[in-house]
């Protein structure tokens, strides 16, 4: 079986970087997601795809779950381009804006929930 390519330092680094300096909006939805919490799906917390490294990750259900603030709303270009990027590779975006996830925290919940279940 073929090896893996080894991941290229800078974004392994980045990854792990960004796990240390979580939003509290990541420590809040990775709070909800951990330990298979939610219905038994594992997600993978900075997880990276390069060139990118995706927020959360579901690996069986190929759904990266993408948290958006408000500097989203200023870079739709290139965030189309990213989940068109990830869409090549098989993997589904759901894009998510911080203030949703703390001001609709089920009807956002129930959101991840279809997709995983379409």
């Amino acid at each position: 079986m073929a090896r893996k390519p080894r991941l290229p330092d800078h974004i392994r680094d980045n990854a792990r970087r960004l796990r240390t300096s979580q939003t509290d909006t990541e420590q809040y939805l990775w709070h909800l997601l951990r330990n298979r919490a939610f219905g038994g799906h594992k997600f993978r917390r900075q997880h990276p795809v390069p060139p990118y490294v995706l927020d959360f990750y579901c690996h069986d259900k190929r759904l990266a779950i993408e948290l958006d603030g408000g500097q989203h709303a200023e870079q739709t270009d290139r965030d189309a381009a990213r989940d068109a990027f990830l869409g090549e590779q098989g993997i589904h975006t759901l894009r998510i804006w911080n203030h949703d996830l703390f001001n609709e925290t089920e009807p956002v919940l129930e959101l991840i929930w279809q997709t995983l279940h379409p």
